[in-house]
C-alpha cells in the first residue's frame, strides 16, 4: 500500500470516528488534526447518529407504506444531519457569545468547543454554517417545490424551534421548554414530517410511531441538564431539571424511558406498528442500567477511566438510545418487508 492510499484511509478512519463512540478526543489531539476533522469533532458528531435514525424511521414507515421515494428519503437524510450540525454548532457559538461556554462549564470540559477552545474561529465557524446552511437550504428548495405548502410549513415549524431553542432573546432552554421542544422536534416533526416528504402524504400512523423515538432523545437532554443543573442555575438557564430539581428531573427521566417501551407496546397492539417492532427488547439491558443510574445520585467524581465527565446521566440515555434507535429501526424493516402482520 502507498503512504497516500495509507495516509487517506487513516484520515477516513479520523472522519468516520467523529461519528462514534463517546465524546473523544481531547482538545490537544484535535488541534493535530486536519481541518476537515477538526470541524466534525467541533460538530459533536457523535451525537449526529439520532438525527439519521429519525430520517431511516421515517424512510421505513414510508416503505411499509409503499411509498417510498429514494431520492427523497436521501434528502430527507442528507437535511436532518445537517440542520443538527447547523444547531450543534449554533448552539456553541451562541453559548459562547452569551457568556455561557466559560472554562469552568461542563461544555468545555466534556468534549472540544470550537470557539472556546480555540480549535476554530469564529470566522472558520461561521463559513462552515454558511455551507451547510446552504445545503439545507437547497434541500428545503426542492421539498417546497415538490410538496410545497405541506414542506414549507413542516420548514417554518422546524427552523422556528431551531432558533427559540438557543438563538432567540429568550431561549426555550432556559425556561424549561427545551426538552419538550426536543421530543417534538426528533419525533413528529422529523419523523412525521420527513415521513411526507419521502411519502408525499401526512400519515396519522407515523405520528404515533414517532412517539417512542422522540421520548428516546428527550431523555439524553433530559439527562445532560440534571448533569450540568448546578452549572446552569448558577448561569441562570432555568432548563427543565433546574426548575423540577435533581431529584424529580431523575424520577422525570426514568419514567421517560419506561414510557418509551409502553408506547411501543401499545403501538403493536392497537396495530399501528408490527409485532416486529418488540425486538426493541434487545435494548432492555441498556435501559435497566440507564433508570438505575438515575435512581441515584451522580458520583461526587468520575470513576478511573472514565470518559466524557461530567456528563453521567447523558452518557447513559445515549448509550441507550442509540441501541434502541436500531432496534427500533430493525423491528420497522421487518414491518416494511411484512407490512400485514398486526394485531
Amino acid at each position: 500500500m502507498s503512504e497516500g492510499s495509507a495516509a487517506s484511509r487513516s484520515k477516513l478512519a479520523l472522519w468516520l470516528g467523529a461519528f462514534a463512540g463517546f465524546y473523544r478526543p481531547g482538545v490537544e489531539e484535535v488541534r493535530h488534526l486536519d481541518a476537515a476533522s477538526k470541524f466534525l469533532y467541533s460538530a459533536r458528531s457523535v451525537i449526529l447518529v439520532i438525527s439519521a435514525q429519525a430520517a431511516i424511521i421515517a424512510g421505513l414507515l414510508a416503505l411499509a407504506a409503499r411509498r417510498f421515494d429514494p431520492i427523497a428519503f436521501i434528502l430527507v437524510l442528507a437535511g436532518f444531519v445537517s440542520a443538527h450540525m447547523i444547531s450543534n454548532l449554533s448552539n456553541d457559538y451562541f453559548g459562547y457569545k452569551r457568556g455561557h461556554d466559560t472554562p469552568d462549564s461542563p461544555r468545555m470540559r466534556y468534549t472540544v468547543h470550537p470557539l472556546a477552545s480555540g480549535v476554530l474561529e469564529a470566522r472558520t465557524l461561521l463559513i462552515g454554517l454558511a455551507v451547510i446552511s446552504a445545503i439545507g437550504l437547497s434541500i428545503l428548495a426542492f421539498f417546497i417545490v415538490e410538496r410545497g405548502l405541506t414542506a414549507a410549513s413542516f420548514a417554518a415549524a422546524g427552523i422556528a424551534l431551531l432558533f427559540l431553542y438557543d438563538a432567540a432573546p429568550v431561549p426555550l432552554k432556559s425556561i424549561g421548554l427545551g426538552e419538550p421542544a426536543v421530543f417534538l422536534v426528533w419525533g413528529p416533526l422529523m419523523i412525521g414530517g420527513g415521513y411526507a416528504m419521502i411519502a408525499g402524504e401526512i400519515s396519522s400512523a407515523a405520528f404515533w410511531a414517532s412517539v417512542p423515538y422522540g421520548l428516546g432523545v428527550m431523555s439524553i437532554l433530559v439527562g445532560k441538564h440534571i448533569d450540568q443543573m448546578d452549572f446552569d442555575r448558577g448561569k441562570g438557564i432555568r432548563t427543565l431539571p433546574v426548575l423540577l430539581g435533581e431529584r424529580v428531573a431523575r424520577a422525570l427521566n426514568v419514567a421517560t424511558v419506561a414510557l418509551i417501551y409502553a408506547a411501543t407496546a401499545a403501538l403493536i397492539v392497537l396495530g399501528l406498528l408490527t409485532p416486529f417492532a418488540a425486538v426493541i427488547v434487545v435494548a432492555l439491558p441498556r435501559a435497566w442500567r440507564a433508570v438505575k443510574l438515575m435512581s441515584r445520585p451522580r458520583p461526587p467524581a468520575a470513576p478511573e477511566g472514565y470518559v466524557g465527565w461530567p456528563l453521567w446521566y447523558h452518557r447513559a440515555c445515549l448509550v441507550h438510545n442509540r441501541l434502541f434507535g436500531w432496534m427500533y429501526i430493525l423491528g420497522l424493516a421487518g414491518g416494511a418487508a411484512w407490512p400485514g402482520l398486526r394485531f
